[in-house]
């Protein structure tokens, strides 16, 4: 049996503004945006190249939805980006003004940052070891 991840879900306020956060200051790929509705759209986006994963971008739509925008793993990293070159990419992140709340340090894994979206969701930088 072979099976494999294909979409995790991120709540957004907006979609336009995730859209542009993603694809401009991440330099990620916008995969697909479909309107499914007057108000919903199915968007998804991706690192550059990848082809293992999509972020669906789901603007929250009630109260208890929008609670948790920027906060879905409860103060913990929510999502691993991993580069083949971490120094190039810090440098591009810095650049693109993103927000780094750890700085980069060498681990027994490789070197790693921790870095907040447009929303406050934590994601670690990652350039694992080979």
């Amino acid at each position: 049996m072979k099976q494999h991840i294909a979409h995790i879900t991120l709540l957004v306020n907006d979609y336009d503004e995730a859209i542009k956060f993603y694809t401009e200051k991440l330099k990620f790929d916008l995969i697909e945006d479909t309107p499914l509705s007057e108000t919903k759209r199915w968007v998804l986006v991706a690192p550059k190249n990848a082809k293992e994963c999509c972020l669906v971008l789901a603007k929250a739509d009630n109260d208890k939805q929008r609670n948790h925008i920027g906060n879905q793993t409860g103060g913990r990293v929510a999502l691993f980006l991993y580069t083949d070159d971490f120094w190039r990419d810090h440098a591009q992140m810095l650049a693109e003004n993103i927000k780094f709340i750890r700085e980069p340090q060498a681990e027994p894994y490789g070197i790693v940052a921790v870095f907040a979206d447009l929303y406050g969701n934590f994601w670690d930088l990652i350039q694992p070891n080979t």
